[in-house]
């Protein structure tokens, strides 16, 4: 049972303080060139690891991840209402409502509040997702700790967050050759780490022999959780 801590620090104001530090036009320094080969590792994480621990939660996935894929190829904007869609594949249900109060993550020990203003905010930080002058893989990256750190939803913020990193680089012809180097436990008050996280999402895109040629990176490097 997750135990909350009502007196907790705000994450979601400590993760706005971050996205205003880091220098997003720097992150990840010089950003490799993509590859856009046959391996898509959403769909090879869905049909492995995922479906050995369930098939009903791989075939919601690769649901939502077609549907993720479809809009892309339309150059759609990316919006609540497009990440609702894809989370009600996710989770089989017929809504997906942006959260009604304050949301918790790892075990109750990081809390987001909901203000007045937390969808506006979030809504805005969605279409930096388009920001010119951004590299790809920063705007990804940065699309990504968004979402994981607005929580919108109840639940399945982690896959939600996940799809809109995908969605973003596939506006621009781009898959991740793999998924699994993100699934480790982020912070949102963590400057270095999302930067860190940027550098990632630029190796996962150019595929596993630039990862080679790059060497194996800090073992720190906060991830997927």
């Amino acid at each position: 049972m997750t135990t909350r801590d009502a007196g907790a620090a705000d994450a979601l104001e400590d993760w706005c303080r971050v996205r205003r530090e880091v220098d997003w036009s720097r992150a990840g320094g010089a950003e490799p060139e993509a590859s856009t080969g046959s391996t898509d590792g959403f769909v090879t994480w869905c049909e492995g690891p995922v479906r050995r621990r369930s098939p009903v939660r791989a075939d919601r996935l690769l649901s939502a991840y077609a549907a993720a894929r479809g809009d892309a190829a339309h150059r759609a904007p990316l919006t609540f209402a497009r990440l609702a869609h894809w989370q009600r594949l996710v989770l089989g249900t017929a809504e997906a409502p942006f959260r009604s109060g304050d949301a918790y993550a790892k075990g109750g020990r990081e809390r987001y509040r909901l203000t007045s203003h937390t969808r506006a905010d979030f809504a805005r930080c969605l279409r930096d997702s388009e920001e010119r002058g951004v590299p790809l893989a920063a705007r990804a990256a940065r699309t990504y700790l968004d979402v994981a750190f607005f929580h919108p939803f109840t639940d399945g913020n982690a896959r939600a967050a996940l799809l809109a990193l995908c969605f973003v680089l596939a506006r621009e012809g781009v898959v991740l050759h793999e998924v699994g180097p993100l699934q480790t436990t982020r912070y949102a008050d963590d400057a270095p780490g999302a930067a860190d996280l940027a550098v990632l999402v630029a190796l996962l895109m150019a595929g596993p022999k630039r990862r080679r040629a790059a060497g194996p990176g800090r073992s720190t490097c906060p991830g997927w959780r």
